[in-house]
């Protein structure tokens, strides 16, 4: 139901499997006593109306639905145009989605990145312009990625081997950049595979065990940070948030049997928060809980987050 007066936390969402986490959020903001609102199709066209018309004001606004689709579109351009808070602001999402631009600002901050070859939109330029030995540079398999298609990995082929795999592939997203990186294979730490997944909330990390070949989920404790010597995930991941421009992201960087620490899947700005209880895949429930109060914290503004 929408609430035609004041909400402080709107939420836009559209995957079903969000449902736990909105609940978690909800329950998180009740704590703080501030009211939030969970927008999804049969919500998200009455509010922009709601806000076009100053029945309902905004005071942030987290956007987990497809932002360049209806009705949630227009509910972004309302709540914009509301002068609500946006975590994830919708231009500074559009531009960490992009892994080309990504790609290239890390370099430039120095963020360690798989070597990659970034190669024009099939409908720019139809010929494949790489040569053998560039080829040969990426190793195999290699990875093959669209630049701005790859939610959930949608697009994304982790053991090409040759040229015509490349050609074969920028064909499905005509109009987007590819990336080609050589695949990283991570260390091993007391039969752990050496491959993480960093959140980033509101100027909070959080490093997690993330096993790329099962997808299952652990937290990193403080005394195996100190023991494998893990800190830099935190460092690196403070990095990224300065370079993305994102309250709330999440990256994977692994940890190589060299000990470097390769960044190898660059900002996911919108993150898979199904619960593990639920889930094998899922992401610790704690750790939902505490993000999740971190969210309802910004939502409560500055000074006023809950002790």
């Amino acid at each position: 139901m929408i609430i035609k007066d004041r909400i402080d936390l709107a939420v836009a969402w559209d995957w079903a499997y969000d449902c736990d986490f909105i609940l978690l959020l909800d329950a998180e903001c009740m704590n703080r006593r501030i009211r939030m609102a969970a927008l999804g199709f049969g919500e998200a066209q009455a509010a922009s109306a709601a806000l076009r018309t100053g029945e309902l004001s905004v005071g942030t606004f987290l956007d987990r639905a497809a932002p360049d689709e209806e009705p949630f579109a227009g509910l972004s351009a309302a709540i914009a145009n509301s002068g609500a808070q946006f975590l994830n602001p919708p231009d500074e999402v559009r531009r960490a989605a992009d892994k080309a631009t990504m790609h290239l600002e890390f370099l430039s901050h120095g963020i360690a990145v798989p070597f990659t070859i970034i190669i024009s939109p099939y409908n720019r330029e139809r010929q494949v312009k790489l040569s053998l030995d560039q080829l040969a540079l990426l190793g195999r398999p290699f990875i093959i990625k669209p630049a701005n298609t790859t939610g959930g990995g949608i697009g994304v082929i982790t053991g090409a081997e040759t040229l015509k795999d490349v050609i074969d592939s920028r064909k499905h997203h005509r109009d987007d950049k590819y990336l080609l990186q050589e695949k990283v294979v991570p260390a091993e730490l007391s039969g752990k595979r050496a491959w993480f997944r960093v959140f980033f909330v509101c100027g909070e990390i959080f490093p997690c065990w993330w096993d790329d070949t099962t997808h299952v989920y652990a937290e990193v404790t403080a005394g195996e940070s100190s023991r494998f010597s893990l800190s830099p995930l935190v460092s690196i991941g403070r990095t990224i948030s300065t370079v993305c421009r994102l309250d709330f992201f999440s990256t994977e960087i692994a940890m190589t049997p060299a000990g470097q620490f390769v960044t190898v899947d660059y900002v996911n700005e919108i993150c898979d928060m199904r619960l593990q209880s639920r889930h094998p895949d899922g992401v610790p429930d704690r750790l939902v809980r505490t993000m999740s109060g971190l969210l309802a914290d910004a939502a409560l503004g500055p000074g006023r987050r809950l002790s």
